[in-house]
């Protein structure tokens, strides 16, 4: 009996995982599967792998070896030409040589039972090469040999054989090894000859256990087109994006925590006609604006991708198919995701100026970083539309209709506002250096001059002009002390928050749903519900244009909504999440689409209409209704039971007790299944009352920015005042000191979300003093700001007392 590793083909079914050297990775991992998964409910079509020995055995018999060495004796890669025709002729080589008798009878037969196995005389299968590369474990080859689908019939097998045998020569894979200084052969070719899925009649995608941008490990990615599965590979499409939860997932509930719609604008079919057996058709608009698979197919693939992870207990990057006869899925292959799973994770950046330049304007600094690039002056939001990405934006100031191009800034700088206008609090939330409050700045910036935006020097941020030469500094956070007050942080971005995790922290203390809002929906609520009654065909035009695929349109509102809180629910899991209901002044509300109708015009918003005095009142009861829903799918379908609910600008306890009957018609009662609902500290009555507060409350969220502006009496948004604007105010942090004092009397939680702790490392030392459970953090603070905690922790002699494990339901 033959040796395995003398033999010509072996099938999926005798194939394990440390088969790589015989047949390659993707056939080894298609022969694991097959044997090993298939009890757990993984389908894997059947297939068969001919061997590496059958490649070498080929080039042996037919003298190739000889033949291919002789033709790239003289080849030069450096030289396109040279190389091109150099790879032509040895894959001319290959592909006029004779296959060997013994192969081909190998080949026949086992595509026979293959076909049997089908119920068919000759089924259709892909045949897909598999390098390998015995001495070379770190090689990537991934992607230099090819595939061919929908092969039918022993002719068509053979050919398509001989032409992956001849792939190991393309061009690139050729230049590759020669640039690595690899043998041509050292590396042979298995070929995986594979039971078609029809996907050409449904959809295929690729998806991973991991997340592909920033290592998150809690999360499926899950990615789908229409088609056979080839387009997504090669990136011809734009697909339609998924992210599974998994720890909730494995719990029993449905965590797709994100859907989003790709365009998906052509498919790969059979072709019945024509010298390729396979072509690209295009796709309807209307099915363009659909989701390629259900949700109940997202979650059966996310299962899969669990399973198959824990099997090679490691991150794994699948591809999938569904069958369009059958309506079943199948895994089609399977490979470790190389990327961020080996990423280290205990490095975080610090940005720090090596020298000064010349000062072209000066105000107050947002964040901690550095950016550098060429100025856009912008003097209203008509002109955003001009903004390219990696530009410096200058203006007067901004406003939710400015987000989508604040994204894709390397830094902003505004002429208006004091640390906790818009442009500062996104900014800080997308990452990116801000300085506001200049005076000056459209005048003295021109668009087109480089320019170094610095918000790494405390309190004041320059901009500097020209690119001023700066590095960022990393941490390892393994060395980060652990401190007694928690180290939370404030989230506003979704799509942030996976990366922001990894950030040592102890949950999230304010996650603001007007990001969520104003970002993914664009809608005032009330135009969603009164959608069927709106006569202005253009408002109507606007709103069908963004929910696209709803006919509900309030649906769209709890959906997106509820998908981007899980978002920031999932990435800090299971710790405390603490989600602020909207808290969109009465113009911001205006600045939504529909806004218009449905809000009035105040003359200072920032003390008008707002908060938990919306929620009640017939203006928008129906909207908070709509929030409501929003959070009750996140706990109750997705899992995300820590989240927790907080109620911004509640000025009265009546207030606070009307709101709380609202969210309880609404399905979110007050310690149902574990619901804690926090109220914002920032009135001044939230303290004198606090008592009163404490009775309907699980705890406190101070609020500094509000708190400091109406025990000052001053508007936070103005310039002119902003000298005295100061959360450190000795009128300030006796009310903050009195209403810590009582949060604890009545054992309720009490933290802090505002600005100042910051800002301000002395001041996050003065909440420790006062006995503070909590201080929530901007992203970019949170290392310097522990380090003085656990600093002032230590003179106190605080101590952070250890916990008993207890396991999770």
């Amino acid at each position: 009996m033959k040796k395995r590793s003398e033999m010509f083909v072996l099938p999926f079914k005798d194939l394990t995982i440390l088969d790589v050297p015989i047949v390659g990775g993707k056939n080894a991992s298609l022969g694991e599967m097959y044997r090993e998964l298939g009890s757990q409910g993984v389908k894997v079509p059947n297939g068969f792998a001919i061997t590496a020995y059958a490649y070498r055995y080929f080039l042996e018999k037919t003298k190739l070896k000889d033949r291919i060495k002789e033709i790239l004796s003289d080849l030069n890669t450096h030289n396109i030409k040279n190389l091109m025709e150099h790879g032509e002729k040895v894959r001319r080589a290959i592909l006029n040589a004779k296959m060997p008798k013994e192969i081909e009878k190998e080949i026949i037969s086992n595509y026979k039972r293959l076909s049997s196995d089908y119920k068919e005389k000759y089924t259709d299968v892909a045949v897909r090469s598999s390098a390998t590369a015995e001495d070379l474990p770190d090689a990537s080859f991934a992607g230099q040999q090819e595939t061919y689908l929908n092969i039918k019939g022993e002719k068509a097998i053979l050919e398509a054989c001989k032409k992956c045998f001849a792939s190991l020569f393309t061009n690139r894979a050729i230049s590759y090894r020669e640039d690595k200084g690899f043998d041509h052969f050292s590396i042979a070719l298995s070929i995986g000859v594979q039971k078609m899925v029809r996907s050409d009649l449904s959809s295929s995608g690729v998806m991973f256990s991991i997340d592909t941008e920033s290592g998150f490990k809690d999360a499926v990615y899950v990615t789908s087109i229409y088609g056979l599965g080839e387009n997504i590979v090669q990136g011809a499409v734009n697909p339609d994006e998924f992210y599974v939860h998994k720890p909730t997932l494995k719990e029993g509930y449905r965590p797709i925590i994100s859907k989003k719609v790709g365009e998906k604008k052509i498919k790969m079919v059979y072709s019945t006609s024509g010298p390729k057996p396979v072509k690209n058709i295009p796709v309807s608009l209307e099915k363009q604006k659909e989701f390629s698979i259900t949700d109940n197919e997202i979650l059966k693939l996310a299962e899969w991708a669990v399973i198959i992870e824990e099997h090679y207990k490691k991150p794994m990057d699948m591809e999938w198919a569904k069958d369009g006869k059958s309506g079943h899925l199948f895994i089609v292959q399977a490979r470790p995701e190389t990327v961020q799973s080996q990423k280290d994770k205990n490095k975080l950046e610090e940005y720090v100026l090596k020298k000064k330049g010349d000062i072209l304007v000066v105000g107050k600094s947002v964040g901690s970083k550095i950016g550098s690039g060429k100025v856009r002056v912008i003097k209203d939001v008509s002109g955003i539309n001009n903004f390219k990405k990696g530009e410096v934006l200058v203006t007067e100031m901004t406003d939710p209709d400015w987000e989508p191009i604040m994204k894709i800034a390397s830094a902003i700088v505004t002429e208006k506002g004091g640390r906790t206008c818009h442009a500062a609090i996104i900014s800080r939330e997308l990452g990116i250096p801000c300085v506001v409050g200049t005076n000056n700045a459209t005048d003295k910036l021109k668009t087109g001059e480089n320019v170094t935006v610095s918000c790494a020097e405390g309190e004041k941020g320059f901009v500097y002009r020209g690119k001023v030469p700066f590095e960022i500094e990393t941490h390892n956070l393994d060395k980060i002390p652990k401190t007694k007050t928690k180290i939370m942080m404030n989230i506003g971005t979704p799509e942030q928050a996976f990366e922001q995790s990894f950030i040592p922290n102890d949950g999230v203390g304010l996650a603001r749903e007007e990001f969520v809002i104003n970002s993914h929906i664009k809608i005032h609520p009330n135009a969603l519900i009164d959608y069927n009654k709106i006569k202005n065909k253009e408002l109507k035009r606007k709103i069908d244009e963004i929910t696209v695929g709803y006919k509900d349109k309030k649906k769209f509102f709890v959906d997106k909504l509820a998908e981007g809180i899980a978002m920031i629910g999932a990435a800090f899991y299971p710790k405390d999440v603490i989600v602020r209901m909207s808290d969109f002044k009465s113009n911001e509300y205006r600045n939504l689409i529909g806004g218009e109708l449905y809000e009035p015009t105040e003359d200072n918003p920032m003390i008008g209409w707002r908060g938990a005095s919306r929620y009640y009142k017939e203006g928008y009861k129906d909207g908070f209704g709509l929030e409501c829903q929003a959070l009750k799918k996140v706990r109750e379908e997705f899992g995300l039971k820590n989240v927790k609910i907080m109620i911004p600008f509640c000025r009265t306890v009546e207030e606070g007790k009307k709101v709380q009957e609202i969210m309880k018609q609404n399905g979110l009662a007050r310690g149902k299944d574990g619901l804690q609902i926090y109220v914002m500290c920032e009135i001044p009555s939230n303290v004198i009352l606090a008592d009163e507060f404490s009775k309907i409350f699980d705890g406190f969220s101070i609020g500094s920015n509000d708190l400091t502006q109406l025990t000052l009496g001053l508007d936070r948004d103005s310039e002119i005042v902003s000298d005295i604007y100061d959360e450190r105010n000795p009128a300030v942090k006796k009310l903050i000191q009195t209403v810590i004092e009582k949060a604890k009397k009545n054992h309720r939680k009490i933290g802090i979300c505002g600005q100042a702790p910051s800002d301000f490392p002395d001041f996050a030392q003065f909440l420790v003093e006062c006995g503070i459970d909590s201080i929530s953090l901007n992203p970019d603070t949170v290392i310097k700001t522990r380090l003085k905690i656990a600093e002032k922790e230590k003179e106190l002699g605080i101590t952070k007392k250890k916990k008993t494990s207890k396991k999770r339901k």
